[in-house]
């Protein structure tokens, strides 16, 4: 089978049996932190399918990945995946179920990457261009990066305005170059 169709199917379940206990947003922060943790610890991945370790302390590693305190209904989900032997696809099933659960809350992902720091009035603004826009909730979150040298890009989504001085003049040089070379 394929890895996203067993990470959705799984994703789906839980999301479902989540919103049944009326614990969606718990799994969500949960299921963020876990997401987060393997990006941070990449031998978190490679602990998971070592098949020497007890399915006990696999449960413990995940469990603590997500968080310090995890409710009972992640704890039978990871439970579940174990017995199942899915532990491999269980970095995938977090993104599911966090891009699930965002497209259930109408939750929109949006991003200011500046070359200086921008103050809380600028940010506010953006956010609150993204939020009319959705007409949903927006998870907005602002980075310095020196390297595009000026400008600003604006990530909404699958949206992507990149007004930044560093892309401007990769451009210019790549037009540059380009009529330099019909001319020899």
């Amino acid at each position: 089978m394929d890895v996203g169709v067993i990470s959705m199917r799984y994703a789906k379940a839980l999301l479902e049996y989540a919103a049944a206990n009326k614990v969606e947003d718990e799994i969500y922060k949960e299921m963020l932190m876990l997401s987060h943790s393997f990006m941070a610890v990449p031998e978190l991945r490679i602990a998971l399918d070592n098949p020497v370790l007890a399915a006990k302390e696999k449960s413990s590693l995940i469990c603590n990945a997500a968080g310090i305190k995890v409710c009972k209904e992640f704890v039978r989900f990871v439970e579940l995946v174990l017995r199942e032997r899915r532990e491999g696809y269980v970095q995938s099933m977090s993104l599911m179920y966090i891009d699930l659960y965002r497209k259930l809350k109408n939750i929109t992902i949006g991003r200011l990457i500046t070359a200086y720091p921008v103050d809380k009035e600028t940010e506010e603004r953006m956010k609150e261009i993204v939020h009319n826009r959705t007409h949903g909730e927006v998870d907005f979150e602002t980075k310095v990066d020196p390297s595009i040298e000026g400008g600003f890009i604006f990530e909404v989504d699958t949206y992507r305005l990149d007004a930044s001085v560093a892309t401007q003049l990769r451009r210019v040089k790549r037009q540059f170059i380009e009529k330099n070379r019909r001319i020899v």
